[in-house]
């Protein structure tokens, strides 16, 4: 698919997704004839990573990170057996360590939203109860 679709699917910017190419995080598979670049489902489904990890405050490195640690982890799972395996088990045990830590991370990171929405909620059920008190219709 074409930029512009990928953007619709993923709510992203064309310019976010030109910037996400040029820092490396994700790679078009393609080129058209015309020189478009043509994304599959596996780009798509990086992009929504990169678009998940953002407003929990990973870093582009950490995105980098991130994708390479899983990028290699699913070669090794697609090796057709187990002689064709990519990874020895310490280093796949290692990539598994830093994936985990990209959960727990992410764990703390909702918790800390999670705590944000609630005191934002009561914020504006306080200002709602103050306008509704103190409106002029409220008092009939």
């Amino acid at each position: 698919m074409q930029i512009g679709e990928v953007a619709a699917r993923t709510e992203l910017s064309l310019r976010t997704i030109r910037h996400y190419e040029e820092t490396g995080l994700v790679t078009p598979s393609a080129r058209s004839q015309g020189g478009f670049r043509l994304y599959t489902e596996n780009d798509v489904a990086r992009l929504m990573v990169v678009r998940r990890m953002k407003p929990l405050g990973f870093t582009l490195d950490q995105m980098r990170d991130l994708l390479d640690a899983t990028d290699r982890l699913d070669a090794d799972a697609n090796a057709a057996t187990d002689a064709d395996a990519v990874l020895a088990p310490d280093e796949r045990d290692a990539l598994l360590e830093r994936v985990r830590s990209y959960q727990q991370a992410a764990a703390e990171q909702v918790e800390k939203l999670r705590v944000q929405l609630s005191r934002a909620e009561d914020f504006e059920g306080t200002l709602r109860a103050r306008l509704e008190r103190n409106t002029p219709s409220a008092r009939l």
